[in-house]
């Protein structure tokens, strides 16, 4: 079979080009931008071009695999279009790919890509074994993709982008938040809320859903919810088995209790509903690590893992490039860089820094993602970025969106109380963080900020 892959430099489409690669089949893509993840997939033997150009657009394909990302405008996907040629959204080709499968979805607004591929190495440590199909580069594969054709188990990141979603009928699900984001595809938090729902309600009977504490009320609270006008709890269907899990509420299933910092390491007690596990460790993690870790935990003990293969993977579990990765870690400067693109993300980034290196002056620099989330959620940036010491903020990186007049990164910059803020260009960042003396530095954003993060490793390394 021939594939041909628009907008193949993405992280979701990237794994699926490699899996099919994998299989023997021809796979071809088009990508707007050069990207590291790109090369290496060239170097896997992949054609890649960045040019919008239908008469680069191979012969004879079989199927086209597109994200909702590449504008409809794309002359490419124009062309495709009018050839008739057979197209299918990555969504849908993911979900053909897990039917007959036990298939683990993890969604959620913030947390997934993390919590599905802890869960994704804790099996692959053992006999049962996975396939996985990931939203980051797990450092302990050095990929976002596991093929193991011999296991029943295929965990996926659950995108609710596009409402992507709804193609997985899961055995086992996850939700780790339904905060309001990407209100340019669902209009309201309603209309999110609505999608989390119908997703965990396609949960297998036989399988279980796995909710963070507050997502879900329980049934007999359900007729006084309906009377609100804005509901925002999931309501689950009776026949779907449900646990809650938590790395703060006591009330959960399955939480996290004495937790502690340790040398840099995060130790935990996990609380099941069967036992209590002593001593569960980290290692060069961060806080809100330990909740991805309960939420990792309770899924692989009901696949049947035991306690001493859940320390071990725990333990040993290195994380996702860009979620909360350590670059630089001497005794004068710390470097962190993190996916951190929506306010619930960067409070949660900017507090587990604080846990970790207290009293310590942090600089952060982030690059909003998307005109219309900044819009949406400005205040709460705002917010979100308070407790950092200085505040370096990048343009908005557009994505797939076309600007919106009025909004801008100037939009945080000027609600911002403190006079310590600044709003400069990629390559004025690294002369400006080295201006102002810095005991950690920390990036976020979902945009092409990461190309600034070796730049910005080199320089810190050299002071």
């Amino acid at each position: 079979m021939k594939y041909y892959f628009l907008g193949i430099g993405g992280i979701g489409m990237s794994a699926l080009a490699r899996f099919f690669k994998l299989g023997g089949h021809t796979v071809s893509g088009y990508d707007r931008t050069e990207s590291p993840l790109t090369k290496q997939l060239e170097s896997e033997g992949i054609a890649i071009h960045y040019d919008d150009n239908p008469d680069l657009v191979p012969d004879d394909i079989d199927l086209v695999i597109y994200t909702p990302a590449v504008p409809k405008e794309t002359l490419e996907f124009q062309y495709i279009e009018q050839k008739g040629i057979p197209m299918e959204k990555r969504s849908q080709v993911l979900g053909e790919l897990t039917r007959g499968k036990k298939c683990i979805g993890v969604a959620g607004s913030h947390g997934k890509t993390t919590t599905s591929a802890m869960i994704a190495y804790l099996l692959s440590k053992t006999d049962k074994g996975c396939s996985a199909f990931l939203g980051g580069i797990a450092k302990n594969f050095d990929s976002n993709l596991i093929v193991n054709n011999d296991s029943e188990y295929v965990v996926v990141e659950a995108d609710e982008y596009d409402r992507s979603f709804l193609q997985l009928h899961p055995y086992y699900s996850v939700i780790t938040a339904t905060d309001p984001d990407h209100l340019d595809i669902y209009g309201t938090h309603e209309n999110l809320i609505a999608a989390f729902q119908q997703y965990a309600n396609q949960t297998n009977p036989e399988g279980a859903l796995f909710l963070k504490e507050g997502l879900a009320e329980h049934n007999h609270h359900h007729e006084e919810e309906e009377e609100e006008e804005h509901d925002h709890h999931l309501h689950i269907g009776e026949e779907i088995k449900h646990y809650s899990y938590s790395a703060r509420s006591i009330e959960s299933d399955y939480y996290a209790i004495n937790v502690r910092n340790y040398n840099g390491n995060i130790f935990f007690d996990l609380r099941t509903p069967d036992k209590v596990l002593y001593d569960i460790e980290l290692q060069n993690s961060c806080l809100y690590n330990v909740e991805n870790a309960v939420a990792a935990a309770a899924v692989a003990l009901n696949c049947g893992l035991d306690e001493y293969q859940l320390r071990y993977g725990l333990k040993t579990f290195q994380g996702t490039r860009r979620r909360f990765d350590v670059h630089v870690k001497t005794k004068d400067i710390v470097y962190i860089d993190d996916y951190a693109h929506h306010p619930k993300e960067i409070a949660a980034t900017i507090e587990s820094v604080k846990y970790l290196y207290p009293g310590k002056r942090i600089v952060g620099i982030f690059q909003p993602h998307l005109y219309s989330r900044t819009r949406d959620l400005a205040d709460e940036f705002v917010e979100a970025l308070k407790p950092l010491d200085e505040v370096i903020l990048m343009p908005i990186y557009p994505a797939r969106e076309k600007p919106i007049p009025g909004v801008s990164s100037g939009m945080i910059l000027r609600k911002m109380e403190t006079m310590n803020k600044y709003l400069c260009s990629a390559e004025q960042v690294p002369d400006l963080v080295e201006a102002l003396c810095p005991d950690v530095v920390l990036t976020m954003g979902a945009g092409d900020i990461d190309r600034i993060v070796p730049i910005l490793e080199q320089r810190l390394k050299e002071e």
